[in-house]
């Protein structure tokens, strides 16, 4: 007999498992960069217009087409037609590299977190140099929180091509990241049911105590009004709508095949349209929330930074041209600076390459995303709080979680497909199949810890899953709509919750999604055309500072081979299973 599909325990922890997944590192280090970005609280508007002709449809297809299928990725696109079981395969790719990358940010959020319990912290101060005269050279030139980055964290090397060795410490954090990861998806839905609860609430406590913090802090009003202020003009901006229709659609998760996969494990009855709206709600929210929180402690960072411009800025001049103690302000500076360069020319010029210009706009317009803003925007606030190990602990402890969270889903996209499969699991136990794929992704991952892992890093986050994606979920669409047929799965959606599928769903599914996915397409493919020869951002150590480089012919091989593995998943498969066909038809056919 057939096994009995495991199901959730019920719909709430369904709703924890796709908020978990979906409401990953995204919401904390992307979404704020946006905003800052382009213009603001104007953002908002073709964010919130994104998520209701975009977001919302796809994720309740999604979910849909999981529970009606009740399968993984795979089966679930093989059922509705053999032809189109290359879209579960390529989902199943997508999330296997996402899943062999995504978890080395886990495993630098462990090194933080276990760093953030001494004192002083160890980004806070730059280490003497060999000699013990003064501070190191690099760390002199760059700051003490870019230097614990990028050469205790990652001891990265000047380029691409110098791949270095294995570190060991990041390698044991990655093993210990897979080995948390493992132990949470070992027992199926059993155990990351119970999982989720946990991953999906603790970063909004977290989040809420920062909140708290940072509207407590000195400056945090400037970064906050330098959010909601509005510019209107952006409104104009193509690319401000693209990277609004980019941020929904990542953010929710789409097209890896994990929504398909946590879907298949619901009660046919399920309100996957309640959910769909509920989860694509709450994502959005704490988009929102986490850059209130960012913006509050950037304000902050910025105005401590502006302030300590200030004060060097002062002191220098106040020495150089015997000043009365106090008689130099923020408000006369530049007044003074203009007399003392007039009536002192050539003392003011020996002084002058010594004098920054403190601006605390210029400040705050410095965008940062990605790592950039998790491990060196973050921990330069940080260190200048009090308590800073405490808030240090909790941040770090808030991004485990949030990743974590993502990783349950974006294993249960590669295993459900393996555990479906009747030759594998009828060979192997589901916590075998579980290991076996831990295992794999952790021992490819090693390369990601390399002195060069950095920038292969960004290789698989910028390559690996953007036009994929984008072509795995148009197919989806027109699949749904157009292979299977929308009246079809209508029917079969009214039979399963008893409710009819409003016009709304019916009208973006056939028409407005796709055309939108299809004009992301084109962007993203011209925007690779126009770009040329791809670069990347190198560490330069003699300058304490990123330069850019030109990927070398092999890294352009690898990201065309990152992109065509997934892709032609769709095409080759599809093919396959034509010429199979006609040769089985063939064969049956009478001999005349």
């Amino acid at each position: 007999m057939e096994k009995t599909r495991p199901l959730w325990a019920n719909p709430l922890q369904f709703v924890f498992a796709c908020i978990s997944y979906a409401v990953g590192l995204g919401n904390v280090w992307r979404f704020p960069y946006l905003c800052q970005m382009y213009g603001g609280g104007s953002f908002l508007v073709p964010y919130i217009i994104m998520l209701i002709v975009e977001g919302m449809p796809l994720l309740y297809l999604e979910l849909a087409v999981g529970q009606r299928m009740r399968q993984g990725s795979i089966g679930a696109w093989r059922t509705i037609s053999p032809y189109l079981s290359g879209v579960g395969i390529a989902s199943v790719v997508v999330s296997f590299f996402l899943s062999m990358y995504y978890n080395v940010i886990n495993a630098w959020a462990f090194w933080y977190l276990f760093h953030s319990f001494q004192d002083p912290l160890p980004w806070s101060v730059c280490p003497l140099n060999g000699n013990h005269t003064g501070y190191d050279e690099e760390c002199e030139k760059a700051s003490s929180t870019q230097y614990f980055w990028y050469r205790k964290t990652l001891n990265i090397s000047p380029s691409l091509q110098e791949n270095g060795g294995v570190q060991w410490e990041p390698a044991l954090c990655l093993l210990l990241a897979w080995l948390v990861v493992y132990l949470c998806i070992l027992r199926g839905t059993e155990s990351t049911g119970k999982v989720v609860y946990f991953t999906a609430s603790l970063p909004y406590c977290v989040l809420i105590i920062y909140l708290i913090r940072g509207l407590m802090l000195h400056g945090a009003t400037n970064g906050l009004m330098y959010m909601f202020t509005p510019k209107m003009e952006q409104l104009a901006n193509p690319k401000a709508w693209v990277n609004a229709a980019t941020q929904i659609f990542f953010s929710l998760g789409l097209g890896f095949g994990s929504l398909i996969a946590f879907a298949s494990y619901n009660e046919p009855s399920n309100n996957c349209q309640k959910h769909a709206i509920i989860v694509s709600l709450i994502n959005s929210f704490t988009s929102i929330f986490a850059s209130i929180v960012t913006f509050s402690i950037y304000g902050f960072k910025a105005t401590f930074n502006y302030e300590n411009c200030l004060k060097k800025v002062t002191l220098l001049l106040t020495n150089t041209f015997d000043l009365e103690d106090g008689f130099l302000t923020a408000s006369n500076l530049e007044q003074v600076k203009g007399y003392l360069a007039s009536a002192y020319p050539s003392k003011y010029s020996e002084v002058f390459p010594h004098i920054k210009n403190c601006s605390l706009e210029s400040e705050l317009d410095t965008a940062v995303q990605g790592t950039g803003l998790a491990f060196i925007v973050y921990t330069e606030a940080i260190k200048n709080m009090e308590v800073s190990q405490l808030w240090s602990v909790l941040y770090f402890f808030m991004l485990l979680m949030l990743g974590i969270g993502s990783m349950l889903g974006n294993t249960a996209a590669i295993l459900t497909p393996l555990t479906d499969s009747k030759i594998i699991s009828s060979h192997l136990p589901k916590e075998a199949i579980s290991g076996l794929v831990c295992l794999v992704n952790c021992a490819i991952g090693m390369v990601f810890t390399m002195e060069a892992g950095n920038y292969w890093f960004d290789i698989f986050n910028d390559y690996a899953a953007t036009l994929s994606l984008l072509l795995i979920v148009l197919v989806e669409t027109i699949a749904v709509c157009y292979v299977y047929g929308l009246r079809r799965f209508e029917s079969d959606l009214k039979a399963m919750t008893g409710r009819a599928v409003s016009w709304y769903w019916k009208v973006m599914w056939a028409g407005v999604s796709p055309l939108l996915i299809v004009s992301l397409f084109v962007f993203y493919l011209s925007d690779y055309i126009l770009t040329g020869t791809l670069k990347y951002q190198a560490w330069d150590a003699s300058q304490g500072q990123l330069v850019t480089k030109d990927y070398p012919a092999y890294a352009l091989a690898v990201i065309g081979l990152l992109v065509a593995s997934s892709t032609m998943c769709i095409p080759l498969v599809a093919l396959g299973t034509f010429v199979l066909h006609h040769l089985k038809t063939g064969d049956a056919a009478p001999v005349a």
